[in-house]
């Protein structure tokens, strides 16, 4: 499956997760979404607080959050500052869930096909390696930034002249990269 097989919020509708549109305890041990109130987001502090109030459902707390002119993307980590899964925010919205891609599908903690931890074969430096191979080869001009280890991947930024422009992530296991090609441009970052 590709980075571009994800590329609309349509795909985590009503039919595919029942009424309340969440996912159970069985999956993942808490919930994959989070039905916005209608209210659009349209600024970081709002997207921060949509991020919140999922990550208080999983025991964790929020860390960097982006805007990109499709999504908000939120880290979300553990109580010990610890990379846990990545989040969207939907802007028209608020509907707030686990990122499709590589949070979802490879995530050993948080995902679809949660094995708790494994063994990384793919150590911080080689999936940096790996993540700038693939740009070069597609001649992209964008260079990677520096990995952030979630269970079973990496998430890299992509960067132009230093400056992000969006982000990547590398298998642990594989060595797959997995362009996140559904966040459109990108707009601010909020550390906090």
């Amino acid at each position: 499956m590709s980075g571009d097989d994800w590329n609309h919020w349509d795909s985590w509708g009503p039919g595919m997760m029942g009424d309340d549109c969440s996912w159970g305890p069985g999956m993942m041990g808490g919930h994959y979404w989070l039905r916005g109130d209608g209210t659009p987001v349209k600024t970081l502090d709002q997207a921060r607080q949509r991020a919140v109030a999922f990550a208080d459902r999983l025991g964790l707390r929020v860390g960097e959050v982006m805007q990109f002119s499709k999504n908000f993307y939120a880290e979300l980590q553990t109580p010990g500052g610890k990379p846990a899964t990545e989040i969207l925010v939907d802007p028209a919205d608020g509907d707030t869930g686990i990122e499709y891609g590589p949070a979802m599908m490879w995530n050993t903690d948080y995902g679809m096909y949660h094995r708790g931890q494994t063994p990384a074969r793919i150590s911080p430096t080689q999936a940096q390696d790996r993540a700038r191979q693939w740009l070069h080869d597609r001649g992209s001009g964008l260079t990677a930034g520096a990995p952030e280890a979630y269970p079973g991947y990496y998430t890299l930024h992509t960067l132009r002249s230093g400056k992000i422009t969006g982000m990547l992530s590398v298998n642990a296991s594989t060595g797959t990269v997995w362009d996140h090609t559904w966040h459109g441009r990108y707009i601010a970052t909020s550390q906090r």
